[in-house]
């Protein structure tokens, strides 16, 4: 098996905010602390984590990255797609990426578990104009399969080598045995030569081996380690005493 990438050189080996570019700290989504905080990011050159409470800007950053990249908001391929276009002076107007100089991504995909069925239904009408569209998702249409296994059948049948992919709350497609499944599929594709961009609240996900974890809050934005996620430290301990826990939550 092919080690996981130690030292490798990222397709994007940084992110950072064009303060020039920002129309107002005063609108949303520069209002946010994790945006005005959101100097050069590096990036690992296989799994980067965006962590947070909702509506910390986890997804509003990976979106906003994603859209700077030239895809369309709602997910799916680089170029036009699902017309879920931002309007201009959004966060992506305001992002830099700085990518690498020495090695060019194969390909790129940005997969949102909240779109995942409109993806489908533009992979339907694509096909009825070229039927070779579907190879890349599987044999069957992805309407005939449930939220979960759609999302693992592009994951499995459209990623591919030395390319990189953005995912926006995966977890909210898979259950826990699908999120198991999930890690095994970025881990092969890391070891493929692949870069991972991930916004999660998923205590498994975020559990990936040596990945760069970014945790969002009234703070700003801050690197930390999976162990010192607040996910981690809930989850085990409610794991550890669910019902001490509950008596304390709910009495």
């Amino acid at each position: 098996m092919r080690p996981r990438p130690t030292d490798r050189e990222p397709f994007i080996h940084s992110i950072e905010l064009a303060r020039e570019r920002v129309p107002s700290f005063d609108r949303y989504p520069f209002s946010l602390p994790a945006v005005q905080g959101l100097t050069r990011l590096k990036l690992h050159p296989a799994v980067t984590f965006f962590i947070g409470e909702n509506g910390a800007g986890k997804s509003t950053l990976i979106e906003g990255i994603a859209v700077r990249l030239g895809f369309d908001e709602g997910g799916g391929e680089a170029g036009p797609g699902l017309n879920h276009r931002p309007p201009d002076g959004g966060l992506h107007d305001a992002l830099r990426i700085n990518s690498s100089r020495n090695r060019r991504a194969a390909d790129r995909f940005f997969l949102r578990a909240e779109t995942v069925f409109d993806l489908a239904s533009d992979l339907d009408r694509r096909e009825k104009a070229d039927p070779s569209a579907r190879d890349w998702y599987g044999e069957a249409s992805l309407h005939t399969r449930s939220h979960g296994e759609a999302f693992l059948a592009i994951v499995q049948n459209r990623m591919r080598s030395e390319s990189i992919f953005l995912l926006d709350e995966p977890e909210a497609a898979l259950s826990p045995t699908r999120q198991l499944t999930l890690l095994k599929e970025v881990d092969w594709l890391v070891r493929s030569g692949c870069q991972f961009l991930i916004a999660t609240h998923s205590p498994i996900l975020m559990s990936y081996p040596d990945a760069l974890i970014y945790e969002m809050g009234e703070f700003g934005i801050r690197e930390t380690t999976y162990k010192e996620t607040e996910h981690y430290q809930i989850t085990k301990s409610f794991l550890d005493r669910p019902e001490s826990f509950l008596r304390h939550l709910i009495e």
